[in-house]
């Protein structure tokens, strides 16, 4: 049973994450559901008029969200703000985990100004993924420094890292970048726990995964980095972005079924 929480107007900002890159469904706005959408879907159903606006947009840094998103939400006046930022910079050779922290604390404190509970995310453990799992130590950091600016400005931390069922391979799109609409579940599950709504959203039952031989494996890791890896690694070196020319999906608060009425896990 859903309980009564006391926010009335959300608003979503990040990149694809955010968006529901990995969890297709024509139904939803934009084309992509996601966890944004299912924690909305929840939220809503106790609260008469409630509002969801999604801002977030695919391929996005720190700083395009800074600069693009921040004021953006604050001008919808919602009481509740998610951000996840700063994957997309971590991911790149070079970045500094402490300066993306610093620029991401700047972007909390702005978000905060008008009394909007926010919540900030932690990233995923990485450690078995492929390629990115080279990065974990990076993430580790910049998970730190997540959990200290959240201390320091009252805000909620969503969790990944600590959230071992997204180790499993079909918690992933065939990206492997992004997640699947399972992913996306388990994780709106995860956000509205850290928001103390309870909710009536099934936790994920999976049984016991296929042990795949090593030949098979490494067929599919071969093919998973030509039709995936080397366009995402060109995107980079060309400076382009999945994003380019896209807005956002939802840019003005609407209101959303609540779980439940026409909606599915």
């Amino acid at each position: 049973m859903t309980q009564a929480h006391p926010w009335s107007r959300y608003v979503a900002i990040g990149d694809s994450f955010t968006e529901g890159i990995g969890d297709p469904d024509p139904t939803s706005t934009g084309g992509n559901r996601g966890w944004a959408d299912r924690v909305a879907e929840v939220l809503a159903s106790t609260t008469d008029g409630f509002a969801y606006a999604n801002l977030a947009i695919r391929g996005r840094l720190l700083q395009q969200i800074i600069d693009e998103q921040a004021q953006a939400a604050l001008d919808l006046r919602p009481d509740l703000i998610s951000v996840s930022a700063g994957g997309n910079d971590i991911i790149r050779p070079g970045t500094d985990p402490d300066e993306v922290a610093g620029r991401l604390e700047g972007l909390v404190e702005t978000l905060s100004s008008q009394g909007a509970t926010v919540v900030l995310f932690t990233g995923p453990d990485i450690g078995a993924t492929p390629v990115l799992g080279r990065i974990r130590g990076k993430v580790a950091i910049y998970n730190e420094n997540v959990q200290a600016i959240a201390l320091r400005h009252d805000a909620v931390v969503a969790n990944m890292w600590a959230m071992r069922d997204l180790a499993d391979s079909r918690m992933w799109a065939p990206d492997r970048l992004h997640f699947s609409p399972l992913g996306h579940h388990t994780i709106a599950r995860m956000v509205l726990a850290a928001l103390a709504v309870d909710n009536d959203l099934l936790a994920s039952e999976l049984p016991a995964a296929e042990l795949r031989q090593w030949r098979e494996a490494r067929r599919e890791d071969i093919g998973w980095a030509r039709e995936y890896l080397v366009p995402w690694v060109l995107r980079r070196v060309r400076h382009q972005s999945s994003g380019d020319g896209l807005g956002p999906k939802r840019p003005e608060p609407m209101s959303v079924p609540p779980y439940g009425a026409g909606t599915e896990s």
